[in-house]
Order: structure tokens, then C-alpha cells, then sequence
């Protein structure tokens, strides 16, 4: 599903203050008004890595604001959400996660897809089982993580496995990607199906290995304002300042697609 951006009255006052990525020099002709305080930012576990570079830009480009993240599986941080749980932005790692938000009229303005993800096959470096594809997970003894099911990397995974025709059964179902990933550096599991971007953060420890039925099961990254959101014009800027050129070539740089 494909979403676009509205950000209501608070717009003008984003792409002004959002600028040109690590620039903050507004574009001509817009509004001045600084962004100022503290920016919450509720993020899937998978954009650890390029939302913390993203955060110290933006807090560059705008000089007295703080931006502080909390990272986990999206579906937990939804429920956190729709319990009323205080943040200003809302990055999902899938629109279904989203769709818990906007089904409980938690945001403010529409989800925007900001950036495309794709699994790989997560082993140890130097691939000691010789794992290719996916079939190879069910060889005889071999043990494989998964996220679970309700989270989007655990969904995904289904998705690409069912594509395949290949039945699996993991030794462990884990609440986020990191977490599938941290089986795989400390040795306790063969392999995971893990986003390329993470299998890309932990280059030095695991290798990735693409799978063609992957394509069939991209995950889309929506992020939008939240309705009670404490720095609601801060909140703007930087769902602003995410989908500037100079942010998305950070993303892209680890491995996310532009959709």
C-alpha cells in the first residue's frame, strides 16, 4: 500500500525548518520559525543504525533540539502507542504495524512511505554451513531464528518461506530483527532471515546471503506524526527532514530501497 504525506497546518513550518538534509539553511521563500526541545521518535529496531546518524544530523541542522529514539519490534511499539504512551514520530517497519496507529486515530496527517526493505539469509561469516537459499535451512540438524510472526521482519519471512514452498520450523521466534541477528553473532543459531540492512550493520560478524523470493516480500516504512505528539512542530521537521534527499542517501547507503 502506498501512502502519501499530509502534514496538516504544521507542514510550512517543517519543510522550512527541515531545510536541505545536514544544511539548515531554509529554501527560499519559506517560513524562518525555528524548531526547538525534544523530538521523541519511536523507531522500528531495523533503522537503528541510519535514524541515529539521521538524529545527529537533524540535531545539527537545528541547534537546541534533542531527538531521542526507542527502538524495538514495530507491533510493540504500536501497542505502546495506542496505550498512550508519550512520542512525537511513529517509524514502521510495515503498513500493517502503521495501520494499528491510524486505526486507533493516533496520528496526525497520512503515514508516508519513506523507504522500501528486503530480507537475506543471515549466517555466520564465511557461511560454515555453505547455506545458498532457503531450502538449505531445512538441512538436518541446522537451527534458524525467526522474528515472529506479528512482527514485519517475522511476517516477511513467512511471506518469502511460503513463496519458496519451503517448511520451516525455527528453535526461536524472537520480538525484532536485532534480536534474530544477535542469535546469529553469538553462535547459537545457524542462520536467521534478517533485513539486508541489518545483515549490512553487522558485516565484520555474519555474511548475507540474498534469496530470489525475497522480492516477494518487501517491507514498506511508513512514518507519520502522532496525534498527542509533545513537539508537534518538531515532530513535522523531522518526518520532513527523513524524506530530504541528503537522509534518504543515508538510508539508502546501508541497504534500504527508495520506493
Amino acid at each position: 500500500m502506498r501512502f502519501r504525506f499530509v502534514a496538516a497546518a504544521a507542514l510550512a513550518t517543517a519543510l522550512a525548518t527541515a531545510g536541505c538534509g545536514r544544511s539548515s539553511t531554509p529554501a527560499a521563500g519559506t517560513s524562518t520559525a525555528a524548531v526547538t526541545g525534544k523530538i521523541t521518535v519511536l523507531a522500528a529496531a531495523s533503522l537503528t543504525e541510519s535514524f541515529d546518524r539521521i538524529g545527529k544530523d537533524f540535531q545539527a541542522a537545528h541547534p537546541g533540539t534533542t531527538v531521542t529514539f526507542s527502538y524495538a519490534g514495530s507491533s510493540q511499539l504500536a501497542q505502546q502507542i495506542t496505550a498512550g504512551a508519550p512520542a512525537d514520530v511513529f517509524a514502521s517497519a510495515s503498513p500493517a504495524t502503521m495501520k494499528t496507529v491510524t486505526d486507533a486515530g493516533d496520528n496526525t496527517g497520512t503515514p508516508a512511505v519513506f523507504v522500501k526493505n528486503q530480507l537475506v539469509i543471515a549466517v555466520p561469516k564465511g557461511n560454515p554451513k555453505g547455506i545458498r537459499a532457503l531450502a538449505d535451512l531445512t538441512g538436518p540438524g541446522l537451527k534458524v531464528a525467526l522474528c515472529a510472526k506479528e512482527v514485519p521482519c517475522g511476517a516477511a519471512a513467512h511471506t518469502a518461506l511460503a513463496a519458496a514452498g519451503v517448511k520451516l520450523t525455527p528453535v526461536t521466534e524472537e520480538q525484532d530483527v536485532k534480536s534474530a541477528l544477535s542469535k546469529v553473532k553469538l553462535g547459537e543459531v545457524d542462520a536467521a532471515l534478517v533485513y539486508r540492512t541489518d545483515a549490512h550493520a553487522a558485516a565484520g560478524d555474519v555474511d548475507g546471503i540474498e534469496f530470489p523470493e525475497s522480492a516477494q516480500a518487501i517491507n514498506n516504512y511508513p512514518i507519520v506524526v502522532l496525534k498527542n505528539a509533545p513537539n508537534p512542530s518538531g515532530a513535522a521537521a523531522f518526518v520532513a527532514f527523513v524524506q530530504t534527499p541528503a537522509e534518504l542517501t543515508v538510508l539508502s547507503d546501508v541497504g534500504f530501497q527508495r520506493p
